[in-house]
């Protein structure tokens, strides 16, 4: 079963990026230690030529991890039909112990890799790269989490049995369930509705606040953060019931499959999207007040707070078209 092509693709991609940190990690020490862009030495310009092969190694890494949690998810649900009991994602990754939290551990890689790319991409914009000692040590605790992620899912891989009967979504969503994925299943539409209508208001108003005005920076990083937890509450307790036009259908995989018309990409991609790049936000604050990147910080910064703002708007409008075109009512 490991030799299914896009578990292959998975594999390599993050088998891959282990392996280029891992050898960029003794350059990495040595920039730490030795950068010093006022120097004029042959070793300065060594570590400056060799700084642009790396950083494109880098960027080359972090932009796959982007794209491997998409597979990642299309993988698993399209296996669903190889496993007993399964019908969609959510019976894929409970084949075994180590399917949910190599999921968990590719969408954190995908935000800390959205994240050094905020911090590289201004980096490159100031004419004395300001940022490189910072930038290759969070590429040193970057590789770590990369390496956890990858051996998460390789004992995940490499534990698919074809013979074990696995649970679906009825039993980790339904009311009867345990958990905290059953509790917040359970919230009702009303209180599910608010908090997820809220949160994504509060989100675009300090995005917008920061897009606009420069302020609020990790705030708005913050209120991201925030919007996306209550944009998978909401999609967990009302609007995958809207799309199912099921009162007690609580998946969020399910909205994925084609029978669903794939509506979950719509939903995904955009909060994604948003979510990383209000994180990215929060990720430049920190050098806004270094001299060579006094301009280029606020200038990138709003730029993410404006396309988080839009993304989030974006969900809440795509939400609300299912509910509104569904023909299940929740609430009179």
């Amino acid at each position: 079963m490991i030799f299914q092509p896009a578990i292959i693709a998975l594999l390599l991609a993050s088998g891959v990026a282990v392996a280029m940190l891992a050898a960029a990690a003794p350059f990495a020490v040595q920039v730490i230690r030795q950068w010093d862009i006022a120097s004029g030495s042959e070793r300065q310009l060594q570590l400056e030529r060799r700084t642009y092969l790396f950083s494109t190694l880098a960027v080359f890494v972090m932009a796959v991890q982007l794209v491997a949690l998409l597979l990642f998810v299309f993988n698993a649900d399209s296996m669903s039909v190889m496993f007993v009991g399964a019908m969609c994602a959510v019976g894929t990754l409970n084949v075994n112990p180590y399917g949910f939290p190599a999921l968990i551990a590719q969408m954190a890689v995908f935000f800390l890799a959205a994240s050094w790319l905020a911090v590289n991409h201004v980096d490159t914009r100031a004419p004395d790269y300001p940022l490189v000692r910072i930038k290759y040590a969070l590429l040193l605790v970057l590789l770590p989490a990369l390496a956890f992620a990858f051996g998460l899912q390789l004992k995940y891989f490499l534990n698919l049995r074809a013979d074990v009967i696995t649970s679906c979504c009825g039993s980790l969503f339904s009311g009867e369930a345990e958990g905290l994925a059953a509790e917040v299943a359970a919230l009702k539409p009303l209180p599910a509705m608010a908090l997820f209508y809220g949160a994504i208001a509060v989100s675009a108003g300090l995005t917008f606040l920061h897009a606009r005005s420069g302020r609020g920076g990790y705030a708005a990083a913050a209120a991201s953060a925030g919007a996306f937890a209550a944009t998978i509450v909401g999609v967990l307790s009302f609007v995958s019931l809207y799309i199912y036009e099921h009162p007690n259908h609580h998946c969020p995989f399910c909205i994925l499959k084609p029978e669903y018309g794939h509506q979950g990409y719509w939903l995904y991609l955009p909060l994604f999207a948003a979510t990383a790049a209000g994180l990215g936000v929060g990720a430049l604050q920190p050098f806004r007040r270094v001299p060579s990147l006094r301009e280029v910080v606020p200038a990138v910064s709003k730029r993410l707070a404006m396309l988080a703002m839009i993304g989030f708007l974006l969900v809440a409008a795509i939400a609300t078209a299912m509910v509104a075109n569904s023909n299940l009512i929740l609430v009179e």
